[in-house]
């Protein structure tokens, strides 16, 4: 499922934001800049919603960091900044899109569907490739029309992995996306999910679960470049 990093010194509105949007994509949250980027860095996150004017760094200063670094997470700004000079500082420093508070939250969830579009991020329910499908509504797996038994948390770490092919994800962001925060689990955790599901993958020809030496692990198409 998608993750949309929810940054907002209100403590008031990051909560509300954070329960409208829960109800359709993984959600994290952070009170300011420097805060979020720490997040940025530990997990995968397909998206940002922030805010402009908050302590330790502003939304600019976020925003302005990760640009230079080179990073292309779609970012919408929802902040009570109105002024078109306000918004002309967040387009030319790499926004996406700009909403104004008090929130529309029909508005904003229309706009991160179509920012996720643009960014080719699906959050749709299902992945089909071939003869493999899943289907996160029901948690069921069937490879050539036989269904094949996952464990919830092991359908969520494959679904987490085919979601973005050929991109290598760390032990910790699957550890943190999968069983979260405050979970007492393991890196070992992942290894051991890891093989439970290649296992009963062996029949399956589309994909492979590669382990990267080091980092983690990533999915790569059969007959296709791994690189």
């Amino acid at each position: 499922m998608v993750t949309i990093l929810v940054v907002e010194d209100n403590e008031h509105t990051r909560l509300l934001t954070e329960a409208r949007l829960k109800r359709f994509y993984n959600v994290v949250t952070a009170e300011n800049g420097s805060e979020a980027l720490d997040i940025f860095y530990e997990r995968q996150i397909d998206l940002i919603v922030a805010d402009i004017m908050m302590p330790v760094m502003d939304g600019y200063e976020m925003v302005k960091h990760l640009r230079e670094n080179k990073e292309e997470v779609p970012i919408l700004f929802l902040t009570a900044k109105s002024t078109f000079e306000d918004k002309k500082i967040g387009f030319d420093l790499g926004i996406d899109d700009y909403i104004t508070k008090p929130i529309d939250y029909e508005e904003l969830l229309l706009r991160i569907k179509a920012l996720l579009r643009r960014a080719n991020i699906s959050s749709k329910m299902k992945i089909n490739l071939g003869n493999f499908e899943m289907d996160e509504n029901d948690y069921s797996v069937i490879n050539n029309g036989n269904n094949i038994e996952l464990t919830k948390k092991e359908f969520e770490l494959l679904f987490k992995l085919l979601s973005y092919p050929n991109r290598v994800m760390t032990k910790m962001q699957l550890l943190e996306d999968i069983w979260g925060y405050e979970s007492n689990s393991s890196e070992d955790t992942i290894k051991t999910h890891i093989n439970k599901i290649r296992n009963k993958l062996k029949e399956v020809k589309e994909f492979e679960i590669i382990s990267v030496k080091g980092l983690g692990y990533k999915v790569v198409m059969v007959g296709k470049d791994e690189s």
